[in-house]
């Protein structure tokens, strides 16, 4: 079958690898019907996640069909049409009693791409699976599917409830990639006051406010003196950094109020600053995450029901054929206008 296979910084290759097959009782094998790339996967490719060593398949986004499944898997059977989360989950740990399953000390937690062979491929083991995939309805479309692989569980736990939005709320998002927008559509959930998306590039600021966003602003724009404006003065309850890189945390940090909260989702692969001299007396709180997608069967309800308009993310198809082209228009999406790309069988 073909892959996408990572060989170092910089490296990668679509190419035949061998087939995966089930190795314990609780794996599945899927073929993989769609696949999505994520930021992550680039920060992989500059060398950020020195834990992925050379030979690794990439990927933790996609939609399948179960081909085959060992004897220890209850929930899911051949033929069955699955979303593979993110996250992988043994179920029984400590952390995964406590809904943690991005820390899961059983096997699981962010492996797929990572640790072992991921979804960028025609097919993939998935281990775990009772709690690593979910059953999707007929009716749920392969690209809004997709994107409850990651981009909306990641936006809205780790921005939206580890924020801790409330209705009220004036809301700064920073960055308006998918995640960005995933949490201006998560917040939009608790009913904020206002929420400001910044981000430098207009045709993401754009998406931004067909996204929901009641306003946008440029990083040029003197954002720290607009947000407090709109605020009086005081600035925003919530900031959700959604970039990853030190000038935006930095940012989101300087919009925050006293009392505030910041909850960082963006991917660091650099260090940034803390600055407790200028926090402590503020009474800020910082929150990161892996996510953990507890939330994945209840934003399925929402998206089956029409609240939440996940396909609208996807900007740009590839067939299995085109897998590098998809990976360097992903890469360059201010020329592209990209912001998720899906790859469909």
């Amino acid at each position: 079958m073909k892959a996408l296979v990572y060989y170092g910084p910089g490296k990668r290759s679509w190419e035949d690898v061998a087939d995966p097959v089930i190795q314990d009782a609780e794996d599945v094998v899927v073929r993989v019907d769609g696949f999505t790339i994520c930021g992550t996967d680039l920060h992989i490719l500059r060398g950020d996640v020195p834990e992925v060593t050379p030979g690794r398949v990439l990927g933790h986004e996609a939609v399948g069909t179960v081909l085959e499944a060992g004897a220890g898997v209850r929930t899911v059977r051949p033929g069955d049409r699955v979303l593979l989360s993110c996250i992988t989950s043994c179920g029984r740990c400590r952390f995964c009693h406590e809904g943690r399953y991005g820390q899961c000390l059983g096997g699981g937690g962010w492996v797929l791409g990572h640790l072992i062979d991921g979804v960028q491929a025609e097919a993939v083991r998935i281990p775990l699976a009772d709690g690593s995939v979910h059953r999707l309805p007929d009716e749920v479309p392969v690209e809004a599917a997709l994107m409850l692989a990651d981009v909306l569980p990641t936006s809205y736990e780790v921005g939206a409830v580890n924020g801790g939005v409330r209705p009220g709320d004036t809301v700064v998002v920073v960055g308006a990639g998918p995640i960005g927008l995933g949490a201006v559509q998560s917040a939009r959930l608790y009913g904020p006051l206002q929420t400001i998306v910044v981000d430098p590039v207009a045709a993401r600021r754009e998406a931004a406010l067909a996204f929901g966003a009641d306003r946008v602003l440029s990083p040029d724009d003197g954002v720290v003196a607009a947000v407090r404006e709109l605020s009086d003065g005081l600035g925003a309850n919530v900031a959700i950094e959604a970039v990853g890189v030190p000038a935006t945390f930095d940012l989101a940090v300087a919009v925050v109020r006293p009392g505030g909260r910041v909850a960082n989702v963006g991917v660091h692969g650099k260090p940034t600053t803390l600055h407790l001299e200028d926090l402590w007396p503020r009474d800020v709180t910082i929150t990161t995450g892996l996510v953990d997608t507890h939330s994945t069967p209840m934003l399925l309800r929402m998206l089956r029901a029409g609240r939440l308009d996940a396909g609208r993310l996807v900007t740009h198809r590839f067939g299995f054929d085109q897998v590098p082209e998809a990976y360097d228009l992903f890469d360059d999406p201010v020329a592209s206008g990209a912001l998720k790309v899906a790859v469909l069988r």
